[in-house]
């Protein structure tokens, strides 16, 4: 069992930047894909960007130039820098990590962008 917890959401204008975290309890070493997520209406989620264990990575064209997704493997947690912000980037954030086959998820971390 993973456990993810997310951090680093908030409050920012429009045009400004913030970055998300996401702690494991395990080594991140052991994830075949991590993601980003966010929520969407009527529980629908939408991945954002996800890293290979390779390093390779993958943006939503939404998001593709102003976000990024990297990795810090000593520390077992995996960061969106989100750059540019928008008023339609406001959601909640969740990370995603699998593992052997099995999906394991945080509880979100919340991001509103104001106009």
């Amino acid at each position: 069992q993973v456990q993810l917890v997310e951090s680093g959401g908030g409050l920012v204008q429009a045009g400004g930047s913030l970055r998300l975290a996401c702690a494991a309890s395990g080594s991140i070493l052991a994830a075949k894909f991590m993601r980003w997520y966010r929520q969407g209406t009527g529980n629908k989620r939408n991945w954002v960007a996800i890293m290979g264990s390779n390093g390779e990575t993958f943006f939503r064209d939404s998001v593709r130039g102003r976000f990024t997704i990297s990795r810090d493997n000593a520390n077992n947690t995996i960061y969106l820098q989100m750059n540019s912000l928008k008023v339609e980037d406001t959601d909640v954030y969740i990370c995603n990590m699998e593992v052997g086959g099995n999906n394991f998820w945080g509880q979100g971390t919340q991001v509103t962008v104001s106009s």
